[in-house]
C-alpha cells in the first residue's frame, strides 16, 4: 500500500524557515515522481514544486522559486521541502503526492497518491 506522511509544519514568523518532510512507503521511491502542493483556506490546491523520477531535477512554481528547495534521501525514502524567506501568503496545508508517471506539476488532479498534509502558518 502506497503511503505518504508529511511532517514539519509549524507556526513561523515571516522571513523564517521550515523544513517539511514526506516519508514514503509501499513503493519503490526512485521510480515515482514526487510533488509538493499546498492549499490555502478558500483557495484551490496548487503545485509548489515537483521532482521527476527520470532525471531527479526539481521544478518550482514562480511564487516560490528561489525560496523553496526540494531534496530527496533515497535511503530514507523521504522527500524534503526546504522553505526559506517565508511570507504570510505561504500559509497553507502542504501535501506531498506521488505518481508513477510524472504528471504536470501545475495540475494536482493528475497525481494519484496523496498524504494527509501538514499545516504551515506564517505570521506577519
Amino acid at each position: 500500500e502506497v503511503q505518504l506522511v508529511e511532517s514539519g509544519g509549524a507556526l513561523v514568523q515571516a522571513g523564517g524557515s521550515l523544513i517539511l518532510s514526506c516519508a514514503a512507503s509501499g513503493f519503490t521511491f526512485v521510480d515515482y515522481a514526487i510533488g509538493w502542493f499546498r492549499q490555502a483556506a478558500g483557495k484551490e490546491r496548487e503545485g509548489v514544486g515537483c521532482i521527476s523520477d527520470s532525471d531527479g531535477i526539481p521544478s518550482y512554481a514562480d511564487s516560490v522559486k528561489g525560496r523553496f528547495t526540494i531534496s530527496t534521501d533515497s535511503a530514507k525514502n523521504t522527500v524534503y521541502l526546504q522553505m526559506d524567506s517565508l511570507r504570510p501568503e505561504d500559509t497553507a496545508i502542504y501535501y506531498c503526492a506521488a505518481d508513477l508517471i510524472y504528471p504536470r506539476c501545475s495540475d494536482y488532479s493528475q497525481w494519484e497518491y496523496w498524504g494527509k498534509g501538514t499545516l504551515v502558518s506564517v505570521s506577519s
